[in-house]
């Protein structure tokens, strides 16, 4: 049987074409208590937030994605501010991926040789509370400015080992599409360049972003990526689910970044769900990455113990399309390491034991001895 989604009823006191207008939804959307307050009743730790002078992190929604939160309590966590953000722990930072100290130029983050993340814009449609990137995104300074766009081009035409430009922010779908088509573009006329990326939840926040004119225009600086960011299945509505069959459908492969988050999305039911329906609507769950330990997130973060108990229960009942990665960013800027299942018992002279994901035992044993020979052709890919 076919999957199927759920609409979210659009209030009958909104005209169609606003709701259904993306930049309505942006402009509309939730900033401080009383406008939170027309959507949900704000319990008293969320109401306690904005008492403070001192706020960690901006507060915004859409009213598309508030009608979701007023219905899953999974949901009003990733997008209703908590006094529990006040609440800090032993690691929380300000910048914990350690992007400013690998920031060679205004917008550019350079952490791995071959590809740099390229801050295009610091707004998004929504904040979420769990974001990474407080540092930058929601200062208000909304597009690049010409000077430090030219020089952010400068800067990757002038190194040719970078291959993979990764556009982010803030969500670079927050702008209009001439100029996202102009960046793109931009970055295409670059001969080095082999791959381009655009990170952004517009698809799970914003879906009425996800145009028809947009997938084109993104296909024609191709092949661009597009990296979704579902943390849990009520996200997944009939809009979002069209919205991600216009973007496969125009050619542009999509890839999902789960991050774990708790009393979210921490269950082994709850990620192979979101999963498989990614998976159903053409989306290669990518990433479940472990909650970065940004100002604010103590209370969202789970631990690691967890997040690789519910990585192993997952292995083997899930689908090798479906089963996301699991990573984790070593705080300060160490970049991503990967997680995966010891399902190794002995290792002896060339012989390895393994169980397997239901409890089964096999070896593996290496050939016997011979001459090492390399691939003839492998000096033509140094």
């Amino acid at each position: 049987m076919a999957l199927s989604f759920d609409s979210v009823n659009k209030p009958e006191n909104i005209d169609a074409k606003d709701w259904f207008n993306w930049t309505w939804q942006m402009k509309n959307g939730p900033k401080n208590r009383a406008e939170f307050s027309r959507y949900i009743e704000l319990t008293k730790d969320e109401s306690s937030y904005f008492d403070s002078d001192n706020e960690i992190f901006k507060s915004r929604g859409t009213p598309y994605y508030m009608s979701i939160a007023a219905k899953n309590e999974a949901v009003r966590k990733i997008i209703v501010p908590r006094v529990n953000e006040f609440k800090s722990g032993n690691q929380e930072m300000k910048d914990p991926l350690g992007e400013e100290m690998h920031s060679p130029t205004a917008r550019i983050v350079h952490r791995y040789p071959d590809r740099v993340l390229f801050l295009a814009t610091d707004i998004c449609s929504v904040y979420c509370r769990y974001c990474t990137r407080k540092y930058f995104t929601g200062n208000d300074q909304a597009l690049i400015n010409t000077e430090e766009y030219e020089m952010a081009l400068t800067y990757i035409k002038s190194h040719p080992e970078i291959k993979e430009v990764i556009l982010s922010g803030g969500d670079p779908l927050t702008l209009s599409d001439k100029v996202l088509f102009r960046i793109l573009k931009d970055l295409r006329s670059i001969n080095h360049i082999e791959i381009i990326r655009v990170g952004t939840r517009m698809p799970v926040v914003n879906p009425m972003r996800i145009t028809n004119e947009l997938a084109l225009g993104i296909r024609e600086y191709g092949p661009v990526f597009l990296m979704t960011h579902f943390n849990h299945p009520k996200e997944l509505t009939l809009e979002s689910s069209e919205a991600l069959s216009k973007i496969v459908d125009h050619g542009i492969p999509a890839f999902n970044q789960m991050v774990f988050l708790n009393g979210v999305n921490n269950h082994t039911a709850i990620v192979k769900a979101l999963s498989r329906q990614l998976l159903f609507l053409r989306v290669k769950p990518y990433y479940m990455f472990q909650c970065d330990p940004s100002m604010g997130t103590d209370h969202l973060r789970t631990s690691i113990e967890e997040s690789e108990a519910i990585q192993k229960e997952l292995w083997g009942k899930l689908s090798g399309l479906a089963m996301p990665n699991l990573s984790i960013d070593i705080p300060n800027g160490g970049g991503k390491v990967g997680i995966v299942p010891n399902f190794e018992i002995t290792r002896e002279d060339g012989k390895r034991i393994y169980r397997g994901w239901d409890g089964k035992k096999g070896e593996y044993i290496n050939p016997p001895t011979f001459q090492h020979e390399l691939p003839p052709d492998f000096s033509e890919y140094l």
